[in-house]
């Protein structure tokens, strides 16, 4: 992390409920609107963007819908180890035939959960009840064999459930709930992580920068002249509450599919002379992994674990817009390669200031 992006973020500037639940529309929540150019920061409302945006203009946002993907579990080690010990299993990232999933103990006093360590052979047993396949016959009650510790994440476990495709989807959806973390005021139902434009299911957690967007608002930006593309990215869990690991901003590996209708559509912008505006860090990082050295896209799926630090030349994305990062989040490097660390550090200090409010349920930044 910059030594210039470090700050301290007051308890009372994280939003702990949607905008719903303050009384506001979600397009009603704040922006923030940094001049790449000069630094210079202005203050308006969401559902006002299009005074920021030009006819030709294209917004690319990540259209993969959130999973509750905070499943209650056992973790049995057999008998020998004396019976099977309640724990959380959080679904960090899908792969072909297995997921990588971070487990978690029961709530402590302070309401935290400590990590747990498993072992190769153990079995996670969950809560479902048993339910047809799409075959239509009985399957099996839910449950998660451990393969191995994740190569490079300490404390994830690769997993292989006993079921597959529609039907894992179906039993994680009856048993699982949203991840949440401490900051946020109750238990919300999985519609308020969803952006409005989700339909792939995969992510961990939701593509949080596209929130704040209707459909109203997403219509009257296309009858201005801005464009919408989407591509998906699955996103795994932003923090794994471990300080000691997440301190060191590892990056999982996320999967990733770019359709030809949105390579032609950035393409096509760039040749015309617009912007290219990716709505989220998950777009930004997926169109920079596919971009060859003239900024052209590809349409292409696949797996990235790439990581866009300050000193990275962006390829094919001009602007962003996301959401406000908390201290050490390895995003603000992310953030730094779009604008020098000084003025993005004044633009924070001004939201600080100013009273915006951070994580997913928050206010918004646009740079352009």
């Amino acid at each position: 992390m910059l030594e210039e992006l470090q700050f301290d973020l007051p308890e009372h500037l994280e939003a702990g409920l949607p905008p719903e639940a303050r009384g506001l529309r979600r397009d009603h929540v704040r922006l923030m609107v940094t001049d790449r150019a000069t630094g210079h920061t202005v203050h308006a409302r969401f559902d006002q963007i299009g005074r920021f945006l030009r006819p030709g203009d294209l917004l690319v946002t990540n259209d993969s819908r959130t999973l509750p993907a905070a499943l209650p579990a056992f973790l049995d080690r057999g008998r020998a180890a004396g019976g099977a010990q309640p724990v959380e299993v959080r679904l960090a990232h899908r792969h072909k035939r297995s997921w990588t999933v971070l487990l978690k103990g029961e709530p402590g006093p302070d309401g935290r959960r400590a990590e747990v360590v498993a072992e190769p052979g153990d079995r996670l047993l969950f809560l479902t009840s048993p339910g047809p396949t799409s075959l239509g016959s009985p399957s099996a009650p839910l449950e998660a064999l451990v393969l191995a510790p994740h190569p490079y994440l300490p404390f994830l476990w690769q997993v292989r459930f006993n079921r597959l495709g529609s039907d894992l989807l179906e039993a994680i959806h009856q048993l699982g709930r949203p991840v949440r973390y401490s900051y946020a005021q109750g238990a919300w139902d999985l519609d308020y992580y969803q952006t409005v434009y989700a339909t792939t299911p995969g992510s961990a957690e939701m593509p949080s920068a596209g929130r704040a967007f209707t459909w109203e608002l997403l219509l009257g930006l296309r009858a201005q002249g801005i464009g919408l593309a989407f591509i998906t990215l699955h996103t795994g869990l932003s923090a794994f509450q471990v300080p000691d690991i997440d301190r060191l901003h590892l990056v999982g590996e996320e999967e990733y599919s770019i359709p030809p209708a949105t390579a032609d559509a950035v393409n096509r912008t760039r040749s015309l002379g617009g912007r290219v505006v990716a709505v989220g860090t998950t777009v930004v990082r997926t169109l920079e992994t596919v971009a060859g050295e003239d900024g052209q896209v590809a349409a292409r799926s696949g797996w990235t674990r790439l990581r866009i630090t300050p000193d990275h030349r962006l390829r094919a994305v001009d602007g962003l817009l996301s959401g406000l990062h908390e201290p050490e989040a390895s995003h603000l490097d992310m953030l730094a390669a779009f604008l020098a660390p000084q003025p993005l550090r004044r633009a924070y200090d001004e939201a600080l200031a100013q009273g915006y409010l951070w994580h997913e349920f928050g206010d918004e930044h646009l740079i352009l």
